[in-house]
């Protein structure tokens, strides 16, 4: 309890929330909404938030953002928390209450694991770059786009090549549609690999581009 205090007082408690609060209904978006749903609360969210935590919601941008040196290392494992229980939460709500249940089908065809890991690591890729770029960068401080920029990022990868992998691009995502029965947990390597392998790809390639940025 004290040290929950401290966080509340040291003005860090409010940012899980917000990563709760954000995450939360990106799972909504996304079991409710598809890509679409999913891309416009992401949109709205990341206005709302981004001024208290940054607006992450996904914890391979969150390990973008640390790796671009913009995030202490002891915040990274409370964002993960904080959207992993923000998007458990979703899942079940949907479930159990509202009735929303998938097929049990997986997103990802036997036949599909490479095309699967390879599009869940491009779509990762193009959403944490963009994080970077609109979201981190000192050349684009300010801008009032960068909503509309990463929700966009979003629907264009989910349209182009989320065919092949059920477009999660967020390991919470994959967690709250796993127990969702839309992805199958069998395959968590793919995401897990594609996503945080997408993220550490989108800072490297982010620092490369824009070698003065600090």
């Amino acid at each position: 309890m004290v040290y929950f205090t401290r966080l509340i007082k040291n003005g860090q408690m409010n940012k899980y929330v917000t990563e709760f609060i954000g995450t939360f209904f990106l799972v909504i978006g996304a079991v409710f909404g598809g890509a679409l749903g999913a891309s416009l609360v992401l949109m709205v969210m990341v206005y709302a938030g981004g001024h208290i935590s940054g607006a992450h919601y996904n914890p391979a941008v969150t390990f973008a953002i640390w790796m671009r040196g913009k995030m202490l290392r002891k915040d990274v494992l409370f964002y993960w928390i904080s959207q992993l229980l923000g998007a458990i939460a979703a899942a079940c709500l949907a479930v159990y209450f509202f009735g929303v249940e998938g097929n049990g089908e997986c997103a990802i065809p036997a036949d599909g694991m490479t095309t699967g890991i390879i599009a869940e690591l491009l779509g990762t890729f193009v959403l944490a770059y963009v994080v970077l770029n609109v979201g981190t960068s000192k050349e684009t401080a300010g801008n009032s786009f960068f909503g509309l920029a990463i929700a966009a990022s979003i629907m264009a990868m989910a349209y182009t090549i989320g065919k092949y992998s059920g477009a999660g691009y967020n390991p919470a995502v994959f967690v709250a549609l796993g127990i969702q029965k839309t992805f199958c947990w069998d395959h968590w390597w793919i995401y897990l690999v594609g996503n945080f392998g997408g993220a550490s790809l989108a800072a490297i390639v982010f620092s490369f581009c824009n070698p003065t940025d600090e």
